[in-house]
């Protein structure tokens, strides 16, 4: 079977002209599960019968099926537990910013990475998620609000360098107009520092906004936190980021986790800063830790949090704190599969 979801309007193209129809269906096709939303091909009721027939024969529109749904009490954050078709789950956010609709997508089952303060590491990886499976998280949010997406971020389970030529085509597949038509400047993909990929990806030459987590200003803290620092050593990941930004002209971010008396002094605030001043227009987000009954780490009080922030500040660095959005909701990656499996296991 062939799947449609994810395929570009040339690939599908060809696979409508191959079934003996005309070129022009293909367009159709696309406008029905990406502009109304509609996965059944019986439903498509503007395509011969004889070719509706042929599809459902030949091809299939495959979206995630929800598990489990989380809103926040301000309807700002909504997150979503999904299943795919072999019964592995990721989950998928939605933020609605004053700018618009953004969503936080996946792009592995699990993650092999290990961070302390991740809960989607806690299993390890299980496997790398397919294009039309990355691609199938965003077009079932846009068909369950009804609402275009704005923005997309590829921060949710996983590794996204890890799993680069699948993010990458989904990427790509978003950004046509065929499909989201979402631009790549609106799209901001996370890694915690694959230095060969990071290279890779620069030579794609596109415009996406690149998010590193930093998370540590030293190669023993970001070891101690973050096993990957073990494979790369800072300055190295530092070079590969400075690489991207030269051949993107894109900004780029450094996430930077706030955990209390772990990396959160007023020495690696100073530290932050001058490693973040050397990278022209960038821009600091600091995220307090989402700590959990399954993180046992706990972020600074708010006091803490702003001279951290003044202290960055001070070497003429663009600077937030994250606004924590999916607090609530346990909108953390991984938090909300936890909470489902565990409340299974309970119900025993």
């Amino acid at each position: 079977m062939i799947e449609l979801v994810g395929l570009s309007l040339p690939a599908l193209s060809k696979v409508v002209m191959e079934g003996g129809f005309p070129k022009f269906r293909a367009k159709q096709i696309m406008d029905y599960i990406y502009q109304r939303h509609i996965f059944s091909m019986d439903e498509m009721l503007q395509l011969p019968q004889g070719m509706r027939t042929w599809l459902q024969a030949h091809c299939t529109i495959t979206v995630p099926t929800v598990v489990k749904e989380s809103t926040s009490s301000d309807g700002n954050t909504k997150k979503l537990l999904l299943r795919f078709s072999d019964g592995n789950q990721v989950e998928t956010v939605l933020m609605r910013q004053h700018y618009g609709n953004s969503v936080c997508l996946s792009s592995q089952v699990g993650c092999a990475m290990g961070c302390i303060f991740c809960a989607s590491t806690t299993e390890g990886l299980f496997r790398n998620l397919t294009v039309a499976e990355i691609v199938g998280q965003l077009l079932l949010f846009e068909s369950i609000i009804q609402e275009e997406v704005h923005s997309i971020v590829v921060m949710g389970s996983g590794e996204p360098l890890q799993n680069f030529e699948n993010t990458l085509e989904a990427l790509r597949f978003i950004h046509e107009k065929e499909s989201f038509n979402i631009g790549y400047r609106r799209m901001t993909v996370s890694t915690c520092g694959l230095v060969p990929k990071i290279y890779e990806f620069a030579d794609q030459g596109l415009p996406i906004t690149l998010a590193l987590s930093l998370h540590a200003t030293t190669d023993t803290t970001r070891k101690a936190i973050m096993p990957i620092g073990a494979t790369y050593a800072l300055q190295d990941v530092l070079d590969a980021v400075s690489e991207y930004y030269k051949k993107t002209e894109r900004r780029v971010t450094f996430e930077y986790i706030l955990i209390k008396d772990v990396n959160a002094s007023e020495k690696e605030a100073h530290e932050l800063g001058q490693i973040a001043k050397k990278f022209p227009h960038c821009n600091v987000n600091l995220i307090p830790v989402n700590g959990n009954e399954h993180i046992n780490l706990y972020k600074p009080a708010m006091k803490a949090m702003q001279d951290f922030k003044r202290i960055v500040e001070s070497y003429g660095v663009s600077v937030t704190i994250r606004k924590e959005m999916g607090d609530e909701i346990q909108a953390a990656c991984g938090q909300l599969k936890i909470q489902h499996q565990q409340s299974l296991k309970e119900g025993m």
